[in-house]
């Protein structure tokens, strides 16, 4: 049941569809506000790969995977945070497919890190290996989540939907999917799983949501209409490159449109920021881009 608050809110998010703004100005100045005390999402540009920043209002960071290893993901972190502030409170690597993590080598040696959260599933390649003996060295805590588990803060709550018994096998389906709350901002991070697992959370949780980063890069094998239907993203975006998969497909993006939802692209669109200010999501991307 919802309270008289919680029903005014809906209203207003269903009326104004949080005012979604697109901002283009002076990049540097609304990257990284020094105590905003504003809820923050950021979508790195790492090329053909996820990697996504989430700062609490109160300034817990979260690094969501890493993207491949091409040197961009410590580059748009620099953008971000400050030179003289290398420090990650918690690195999830959502599972261990190289567009994920390969970019993490990197921050795991130029960074300071709070713990590691993984969903326990062993890489078969060298870079996975390294990985793992990079965390080892660095005494890192290693924490392996899954369906039921949550992290959770004054200003947060970041609950595991999966992987879970009753989910696919596949190292994509058994990818971490993370729901973040957050100021009344719904965050769903969804990594690469494909439309049977999509459809399974839906009948399993209340997942409407307000921001979306979209399957598996826009794939085929994902953002099934139906599930979209369910969930309802105001914003959904699209982490990636330049790659020979015809990723984002025109069936993901025809079934994005279908929900109404506000469609951005890290290859388009570059590094995009998502704040919520005054009741409004806005959204700051850093190339100039006609939509």
């Amino acid at each position: 049941m919802q309270t008289e608050n919680q029903n005014n809110y809906k209203f207003f998010k269903l009326i104004a569809g949080f005012l979604i703004i697109l901002d283009v100005i002076v990049w540097g100045l609304i990257l990284f506000p020094r105590q905003s005390g504003n809820f923050r999402l950021y979508f790195l540009d790492v090329g053909q790969g996820d990697s996504s920043l989430v700062v609490s209002p109160a300034g817990t960071r979260i690094l969501i995977d890493g993207g491949p290893l091409n040197g961009n993901l410590q580059q748009n972190l620099e953008k971000i945070l400050p030179l003289s502030d290398r420090y990650l409170d918690i690195v999830i690597v959502s599972h261990p497919e190289l567009d994920h993590f390969a970019g993490l080598l990197e921050v795991l040696k130029n960074y300071k890190i709070g713990a590691v959260v993984t969903n326990g599933q062993v890489g078969k390649s060298q870079e996975w290996r390294e990985f793992e003996n990079l965390v080892k060295e660095k005494n890192l805590p290693e924490i392996v989540l899954a369906a039921g588990d949550k992290i959770s803060s004054r200003d947060f709550l970041a609950k595991i939907l999966s992987p879970s018994a009753s989910g696919g096998l596949s190292s994509n389906d058994l990818s971490l999917v993370i729901l973040l709350e957050s100021q009344r901002v719904k965050s769903l991070f969804t990594a690469d799983i494909g439309a049977d697992n999509e459809k399974l959370l839906a009948n399993l949780y209340d997942l409407d949501v307000d921001v979306l980063k979209v399957s598996h890069h826009g794939s085929k094998y994902s953002s099934d209409v139906d599930f979209l239907k369910k969930i309802t993203p105001i914003v959904s975006v699209i982490e990636v490159g330049k790659n020979t998969y015809g990723h984002p497909t025109p069936q993901a993006i025809n079934n994005l449109t279908a929900v109404d939802s506000r469609i951005f692209r890290t290859d388009k669109d570059g590094l995009l920021k998502i704040e919520f200010i005054n009741n409004q999501l806005k959204v700051f991307a850093s190339k100039f881009i006609t939509h």
